[in-house]
């Protein structure tokens, strides 16, 4: 896991950044562990556009991903250490004892050959996946439930991590990565470690071609545009001194767009900002 810096040949390469890519162990993905993905154009169900500037990009296909680690007890190899186009983090292909596959996340220090199990009674060693209510206070995790049973919804982008604060039955407090302090069951589970490719943050785009692979259009601004498309456009010559908004009305600046009295206001001890 490394960054390279480009040889300023071009204006463009003059500070773009790249990983180097020497976890990974195999090129191409495990066949029956894939899906396909149908391009949207940033369009709904009903054919409307409801996330502006998207379109394009590089074909992808689907890992699917094991975020439940609901195999019990079963230990299993790590195979391989893979690159997923669908996340910014590694993932890890599991051959399991029984003879089934499944793709992990891939933390900080996974390596081929390790072995991993998830349960209730585990080693506290990396990748090993286990409750809450298991886990030291103070010992970084990935992965976290926000329901028991459901699968990891919290903590999975490159680099992250959470950590767990104290435990008072039935709730344990987890600090998250934004630095939000949350109440969550002890009987969720998460991933031992921290989530691989941290130095995914120092990657630098570069030029505005890797955006369009990434299926990403341009943004133009609300104020180079007319009257009929953008509350902030029209106006002779340059205008200034708009209220910054969205083209639906929303104001962008400090407007708070979170509902009151929110059903899961009571398990946030301390917000993020």
């Amino acid at each position: 896991m490394g960054i390279k810096i480009r040889k300023p040949v071009t204006p463009t390469q003059r500070y773009q950044t790249y990983s180097d890519f020497k976890e990974i162990t195999k090129k191409e993905p495990e066949k029956s562990l894939l899906q396909v993905i149908k391009k949207t154009g940033g369009r709904c169900n009903t054919g409307r556009i409801t996330a502006r500037c998207r379109g394009g990009g590089h074909k992808r296909r689907y890992r699917v991903i094991d975020f439940k680690r609901n195999k019990w007890d079963i230990p299993a190899k790590v195979k391989a250490i893979e690159y997923d186009p669908n996340r910014s983090a590694r993932i890890a292909l599991l051959h399991y004892k029984d003879g089934e596959k499944r793709y992990i996340l891939a933390p900080v220090g996974l390596e081929v050959g390790d072995e991993v199990v998830s349960g209730d009674k585990v080693p506290l060693k990396v990748g090993n996946h286990l409750p809450l209510s298991e886990i030291p206070i103070g010992m970084e995790f990935h992965n976290l439930e926000l329901q028991p049973g459901r699968g990891g919804q919290l903590i999975r982008a490159a680099g992250q991590c959470g950590v767990l604060l104290n435990k008072e039955e039935p709730y344990g407090y987890v600090k998250l990565p934004s630095g939000e302090v949350r109440l969550i069951r002890l009987e969720c589970r998460a991933t031992l470690g921290r989530v691989g490719n941290v130095e995914h943050e120092r990657i630098v785009i570069g030029k505005a071609g890797r955006n369009r692979w990434l299926g990403r259009r341009p943004h133009p601004r609300g104020t180079a545009m007319n009257p009929v498309d953008h509350p902030m456009g029209g106006g002779e010559g340059r205008s200034k001194g708009h209220i910054p908004r969205s083209p639906t009305g929303v104001l962008a600046k400090g407007y708070k767009t979170r509902k009151r009295g929110k059903a899961s206001d009571k398990y946030i001890v301390k917000r993020r900002k």
